[in-house]
C-alpha cells in the first residue's frame, strides 16, 4: 500500500516543496522515516501513531516506511506530522480523496489536535508559486496564511475534522481573504509628551526622514529612552510589500502575535544589553532570525550601548551597513534581511555626568575614557547622527505646554520620504541613508562655498572618509525636509553639527 501527499519545507526565508511518501507492507513491525530528518522529524512516528489511534482510526503494526523527498535536503521541525498522517490514512484505505492539488503542514499532539508551527507565511507563498490550490494549516496559523492571494487556506483543528473534510462528510470553511485596513496609533507613545529637548526632536525627525542611524548621549534621566520609543510614531507607514516581508521574518521566528494576519506597524526592538551575539545576529543549528532581522523595516534600539559586549557591538557593523546578515553554520549558510534604523543611547561615563555643565563626575580618573572606549571608532563612524541629550530644566518639566505631536512631525517626514521615493524610483534604495557612493555623488552635489566649509570642518574635526558620505546624506535629508533641490550651506552646517559630538567625548 502506497500513498503520497504534498507538503512544504523551510530554509531561512525560502520555502520549498516536499513530498511525503508512505509505503506500508507486511513484515516485522517497523516505522522508519528517511529523507535526512532531524530528531524532531524522526520523533514524528510516535506523535503520528498516537494521534491516529486517539482520533478513532486504526494503526496496524506493519512495516512502514516514510520518505520525505527530496531526500538530499535536511528536514527540520514537527511540521511534517500532518502530511505523514494523511498519507498513512490514505495508504491504509481509511480515507479516500484526491490530494494532488493540496499541501499539508502542521504539528500533531498525541490526541490528534493540530498545533501551531513557525514559517507558515513563506510556505503558503511557495505553495501558490508551485501551483498548489489548497493548503491545510493549523487553525492558529490561518490568519497569517490568509494574506496570500491565489490559494485556498483551510484551518485545521484536528485529524478527525480534516478526515471528514477530505471525505466530504463535513466541509471546513476556507479562510476569508485578508483585507488591508489602517490601524489606529492610539497606543503609540507620542512626541507631545516630551518636554523641551527641541534640538533632539529635530535630530530624530531628520533621522526618521532619511532612515539615518543615530546615537544619543547624555546623563541619566534626560529622556533618551523616552525619545527613542517615540520614533516609530513618526516613521512612514509600511507598504504592503514591507509588511509582507516583515511578517515572513516574524512567521519564521514564531513571533507573530496571536490572531494577527499581517504586521502593519514598523517593529521596535529593544534587546537587553546582556543579549548574545547569536541573539542579535540570529543563530541555531539551522539559523533563525535574530534581533537585527526582527527589526527589519523598523527600529533597533540599543540602550546603554557600552554595556553590550564588544563582540555583540562589532557583529552589527557590516549588517547595519549592508542591510542583510549572512549566518554560516555546518548545516548551511542563510541570509536574512535587516534594513533597520539603528538607534543607540548611552551615558558619557559610568556615573553619567562626565562633561556635565553643573554636576561633577564622580568616576575615578580614567574611568570615563575606559567607558567610552567600549564603543569602537568603526561602529561610531557608522552612526550618521550624534546628538547630545542634556537634562531638562525644571521650568520646562513643570510647564503645562504640550510639545509638537507625532502626527505633525510625521507629515513632514512623509513629505521628505515621498521626495526620496521619486528620486530612487526603479532602484531598491528606499531612503537617503542607504544611498550608494555613486548615488551620493549624483544627488548630494554642493557648491564651492559649501565645499570650502566642509573642507575646514574635516580639518578641524579630523573626520573619516565614511563620515564625509554620511554628512552629505544627512544634509540631503535636511534639504528634503525643506523641500529644497539644492543642498544649501545651512543644511550642511546642521549636518556637520550632528557629527561633531564624538570629538567632544572621544578626544
Amino acid at each position: 500500500m502506497f500513498a503520497k501527499v504534498r507538503s512544504l519545507g523551510l530554509i531561512g526565508m525560502d520555502a520549498y516543496p516536499i513530498e511525503a511518501e508512505v509505503d506500508i507492507s507486511r513484515g516485522l513491525p517497523r516505522f522508519d522515516i528517511v529523507g535526512l530528518p532531524d530528531v524532531s522529524v524522526s520523533e514524528s512516528k510516535n506523535r503520528v501513531r498516537s494521534a491516529i489511534r486517539n482520533s478513532g482510526f486504526k494503526f496496524e503494526d506493519m512495516r512502514i516506511t516514510v520518505n520525505l523527498a527530496p531526500a538530499d535536503m535536511r528536514k527540520e521541525g514537527p511540521i511534517y506530522d500532518l502530511p505523514i498522517s494523511v498519507a498513512m490514512l490514505i495508504a491504509t484505505g481509511q480515507i479516500s480523496c484526491d490530494t494532488k492539488d493540496s499541501a499539508f503542514v502542521g504539528e500533531l499532539s498525541l490526541d490528534g489536535e493540530v498545533r501551531k508551527i513557525n514559517g507558515v507565511l513563506p510556505m503558503v507563498i511557495c505553495a501558490r508559486d508551485c501551483g498548489i490550490k489548497e493548503v491545510y494549516v493549523p487553525s492558529e496559523n490561518s490568519p497569517e496564511a490568509s494574506v496570500v492571494d491565489g490559494v485556498k487556506v483551510y484551518p485545521v483543528n484536528n485529524i478527525a475534522q480534516l478526515a471528514d473534510h477530505l471525505m466530504k462528510r463535513k466541509l471546513i470553511e476556507p479562510c476569508k481573504a485578508y483585507e488591508l485596513h489602517s490601524e489606529e496609533d492610539a497606543f503609540l507613545p507620542d512626541f507631545s509628551d516630551v518636554k523641551g529637548q527641541y534640538h533632539v526632536k529635530r535630530a530624530l525627525e531628520i533621522a526618521a526622514a532619511g532612515g539615518h542611524n543615530t546615537l544619543m548621549i547624555g546623563p541619566p534621566g534626560s529622556g533618551k529612552s523616552m525619545l527613542a520609543k517615540r520614533i516609530p510614531s513618526i516613521l512612514p507607514d509600511m507598504t504592503f510589500e514591507e509588511s509582507l516581508e516583515t511578517t515572513k521574518i516574524y512567521s519564521i521566528a514564531g513571533a507573530i502575535p496571536k490572531g494577527v494576519s499581517l504586521i502593519t506597524k514598523r517593529p521596535f526592538r529593544s534587546p537587553h544589553h546582556t543579549v548574545s551575539t547569536a541573539g542579535l545576529s540570529g543563530g541555531g543549528r539551522i539559523p533563525h532570525p535574530g534581533e537585527l532581522s526582527l527589526s527589519h523595516n523598523g527600529v533597533l534600539f540599543l540602550d546603554e550601548l557600552p554595556e553590550f559586549s564588544r563582540a555583540s557591538m562589532e557583529t552589527m557593523r557590516q549588517p547595519v551597513e549592508d542591510g542583510v546578515i549572512t549566518i554560516s553554520r555546518v548545516s548551511g549558510t542563510l541570509t536574512y534581511p535587516c534594513e533597520t534604523m539603528l538607534v543607540c543611547a548611552m551615558n558619557p561615563c559610568p556615573c553619567g555626568y562626565f562633561g556635565h555643565p553643573t554636576k561633577k563626575c564622580t568616576c575615578p580618573p580614567g574611568a570615563p575614557a575606559k567607558y567610552l572606549s567600549k564603543v569602537s571608532g568603526p561602529l561610531l563612524d557608522r552612526l550618521d547622527i550624534h546628538i547630545e541629550v542634556p537634562q531638562v530644566e525644571f521650568s520646562r518639566l513643570s510647564a503645562d505646554e504640550k510639545g509638537e505631536s507625532s502626527a505633525d512631525i510625521k507629515k513632514r517626514v512623509d513629505r521628505a520620504r515621498k521626495i526620496q521615493q521619486k528620486r530612487f524610483k526603479g532602484t531598491n534604495i528606499k531612503c537617503n541613508a542607504k544611498m550608494t557612493p555613486s548615488m551620493t555623488r549624483e544627488y548630494c552635489r554642493i557648491g564651492e562655498k559649501e565645499k570650502a566649509f566642509l573642507e575646514r570642518s574635516f580639518e578641524k574635526l579630523g573626520l573619516s572618509a565614511r563620515a564625509y558620505d554620511k554628512i552629505l546624506r544627512v544634509a540631503r535629508t535636511i534639504a528634503d525636509l525643506d523641500e529644497s533641490e539644492k543642498i544649501e550651506l545651512s543644511h550642511l552646517t546642521e549636518a556637520v553639527q550632528y557629527r561633531s559630538l564624538d570629538r567632544k567625548f572621544w578626544k
